[in-house]
């Protein structure tokens, strides 16, 4: 366990999303919430999150970030918020120890229960992950090639969803995670996001994943020396 003058260091999780910017702290206490958007910059964030996290105790950050991230730093903006999150010294706005890695995988490992897991995020777009004994890699799955042309994420999108209707948008859930499975071989899905309430049913060697656990991958971030990022 990482420590701080022989205790074990108290950690804040922030889970950045396109709607809302969520934080937990591992000492105890609720979620607490503030409104994202696409105009929030990396400031406004840093700002929202002090206000939210005021009365607080935690000695280091860990960030799910919506895009992208190589050696705890975005290396894209993210789709649906404002600019200015590349680039942007997040350990020196808060003051302390931070790190960042992909917003699906924060969810990825506090889903994890070892062996080979892959990681499915169905939200307003496809997130994904893998872990494999320890081993955490985040998945630029998305916006890979599918069918006609059109990407994984495509089909399995909010847009998706309610253009086609939760029938069809099914449909393409199941077919995506066969293709996946097969591809990947891992022991156990775990499906989350916010859309994975508007399946019935889940596809072989899958469970329900839940978007809580992504602060308890925040934590774990820091905590579970075990984890190769």
């Amino acid at each position: 366990m990482e420590q701080t003058n022989g205790t074990e260091r108290r950690v804040l999780a922030i889970d950045i999303g396109g709607t809302h910017v969520k934080i937990r702290a591992s000492a105890g206490g609720p979620e607490r919430k503030a409104d994202s958007g696409r105009t929030m910059t990396a400031t406004e964030m840093v700002a929202a999150v002090k206000t939210m996290a005021e009365g607080l105790d935690y000695d280091v950050i860990a960030i799910g970030y919506p895009g992208p991230v190589v050696h705890d730093k975005p290396i894209a903006e993210p789709a649906n918020l404002g600019p200015g999150w590349v680039g942007f010294d997040y350990g020196q706005a808060f003051g302390c120890p931070v790190r960042i890695i992909n917003d699906a995988l924060m969810q990825a490992l506090g889903s994890y229960q070892g062996g080979r897991m892959l990681f499915l995020g169905l939200g307003t777009g496809l997130g994904a992950a893998m872990v494999v004994e320890n081993v955490a890699q985040p998945m630029e799955i998305a916006h890979l090639p599918f069918r006609k042309g059109k990407t994984y994420e495509h089909y399995v999108a909010e847009a998706y969803r309610e253009k086609h209707g939760n029938k069809d948008w099914r449909k393409r859930v199941f077919d995506i995670v066969e293709k996946l499975t097969a591809a990947l071989e891992p022991d156990y899905v775990v499906i989350g996001g916010g859309n994975v309430e508007h399946l019935d049913e889940l596809p072989p060697k899958c469970r329900r994943g839940d978007n809580t656990l992504a602060f308890e991958g925040g934590f774990r971030l820091w905590k579970d020396e075990s984890l190769v990022i």
